[in-house]
């Protein structure tokens, strides 16, 4: 595995001057890391639906085409969901940027060795599927170059972030599915009865 940066920071840093970016994060540690950088009624956490992050991702970039969105989730995540970079790719959402923190563990599990750790290459899969624009993040300078990509309409984009084994202490964002679905519905400006 390549060099491996702080997950808190770096995913702080790619939301650094956010403007009108949405965020999808997927279940555990990735929702935790959004938190952290800050709270913000265009995020949407998962709590479950475990795989499903970049096909929510895509629903709500189609949904809202002039938009950029984020999906930031996790190798474990991505990984479960691998097909969905296929469709992602078929129906090339312009406004879509799928963000994967890769520490090659599984970290909500016991920190078992995924995949990515055994060997699979989550960017060559990427562009495998089609994806026109891949990126393999593994130092700052790599971090700075990717995050105008979250704004330039011009995806979908993917990138792999190689980051730390290290223990972060959980940020946890509400928990109220009910909550959380209203709170974005209406940041999106739809009637919420």
């Amino acid at each position: 595995m390549d060099a491996a940066l702080d997950r808190r920071a770096a995913v702080k840093a790619l939301l650094q001057d956010r403007g009108e970016l949405l965020v999808v994060s997927g279940l555990g540690s990735s929702s935790y890391d959004v938190f952290a950088a800050g709270d913000h009624p265009a995020n949407f956490y998962l709590w479950g639906a475990m795989g499903g992050a970049a096909m929510i991702g895509l629903g709500l970039a189609l949904a809202q085409p002039s938009r950029p969105v984020a999906v930031i989730t996790g190798d474990g995540e991505q990984l479960m969901g691998l097909g969905s970079l296929a469709t992602i790719a078929a129906k090339k959402p312009k406004n879509l940027a799928i963000i994967v923190l890769d520490n090659a563990h599984f970290g909500e599990t016991g920190m078992q060795q995924s995949h990515s750790g055994l060997g699979a290459n989550l960017e060559l899969i990427a562009t495998g599927a089609g994806f026109p624009s891949v990126s393999t993040i593994a130092d700052q300078a790599a971090l700075d170059a990717f995050r105008p990509k979250l704004h330039d309409l011009a995806g979908p984009h993917f990138a792999r972030v190689g980051i730390s084994t290290e223990h972060v202490d959980r940020a946890l964002p509400a928990r109220d599915g009910v909550y959380l679905k209203t709170r974005f519905r209406r940041h999106l400006g739809y009637p919420v009865s």
